[in-house]
């Protein structure tokens, strides 16, 4: 349990790093200005740090106390600033390295779930150009091709045809022959099939259900348009958005998760719903859905900011998340 305070000196010299060197930098820099604001208008002594591999190796030297980590994607939410803040003995707000480097990977994080006996859309890990027909025979059309190991929907398709599917795996793979997988694709929910639930301090928030502009809730409609619309509360019935809440908890607690985070389910024409990937550090801009959550269950920006902080005083956080 973190110790509560009222007192912005408690929490010492903040870093709030942000930025970085994945693919979702930017969407790290706008989350890191929002945070960075909010801490200095509650008092916090917190400096925006665009971080390199470097500076994150010598925040020690440099006297920061803690770190507010907002780094998305590669290197920061994979488990590796958790690491190097580990050894510097910096508490950090989020999960530690086991549950951020598996949470990272989407092809382990629902071999775990399955294991579990979560629900999960089948998927194929994509090795070759044979085991793209194999997913098409499958799952049918359309399906998902994505990046095991991404973020933010970076490299993420719905292929509705055959001739759609080679090229959503070379986008996929990218520059650096990323992990690909193909997973089926789950809709028909009669209240919409995108959805999401924030997690903060062992409580599952409202969940959300988002109408994309667009095919999918991808990288465009995320951070780019207006035309993506968000309901939350999600207008679920009271007794199936606590089964789910209950499912969201239980597969966040399963990775090792702490803190704060998100998981993102879709639900079926039967409003089953089925788990689609947890994140660990997930967005903070103004198009984001944790603080959506948060603001429906009555807490506002910079009070959220504060509470993901707040943990950072436990025990459990001391030298490390």
């Amino acid at each position: 349990m973190a110790r509560k305070t009222n007192d912005p000196k408690d929490f010492g010299r903040v870093a709030v790093l942000a930025g970085g060197w994945s693919s979702e930098r930017q969407v790290a820099l706008w989350s890191g200005e929002g945070i960075h604001k909010a801490l200095l208008d509650k008092g916090v002594d917190a400096t925006l740090i665009d971080a390199t591999p470097e500076r994150v190796l010598n925040l020690k030297h440099e006297g920061y106390d803690r770190v507010f980590n907002i780094l998305h994607g590669t290197g920061g939410e994979d488990g590796t600033v958790q690491a190097a803040l580990e050894l510097q003995g910096i508490p950090y707000t989020g999960s530690g390295v086991l549950a951020s480097a598996l949470a990272m990977d989407k092809l382990r994080t629902k071999r775990l779930w399955k294991a579990e006996g979560l629900p999960t859309p089948d998927w194929l890990w994509i090795e070759s150009e044979r085991d793209l027909d194999e997913a098409a025979r499958r799952f049918g059309l359309p399906l998902m091709i994505k990046p095991s190991e991404e973020g933010s929907s970076v490299g993420v398709s719905k292929v509705k045809s055959a001739d759609q599917l080679y090229p959503a795996w070379q986008l996929a793979r990218g520059d650096r022959q990323r992990v690909v997988m193909a997973e089926r694709f789950i809709g028909g929910g009669r209240h919409g099939h995108e959805f999401t639930c924030a997690i903060l301090n062992g409580e599952a928030l409202p969940t959300i259900r988002i109408e994309p502009d667009g095919e999918f809730y991808d990288y465009q409609a995320k951070y780019l348009s207006d035309n993506t619309r968000y309901h939350c509360p999600s207008g679920l019935d009271a007794t199936l958005e606590r089964e789910i809440q209950a499912i969201c908890l239980r597969a966040f607690e399963i990775l090792g998760a702490r803190a704060w985070g998100r998981v993102d389910f879709m639900l079926d024409g039967d409003d089953r719903p089925w788990l689609i990937e947890a994140n660990l550090v997930p967005g903070m801009t103004s198009h984001s859905l944790v603080p959506m959550a948060a603001k429906a269950r009555g807490i506002d920006y910079a009070s959220l900011c504060w509470a993901i902080l707040e943990d950072t005083l436990s025990g459990a956080a001391e030298g490390g998340g």
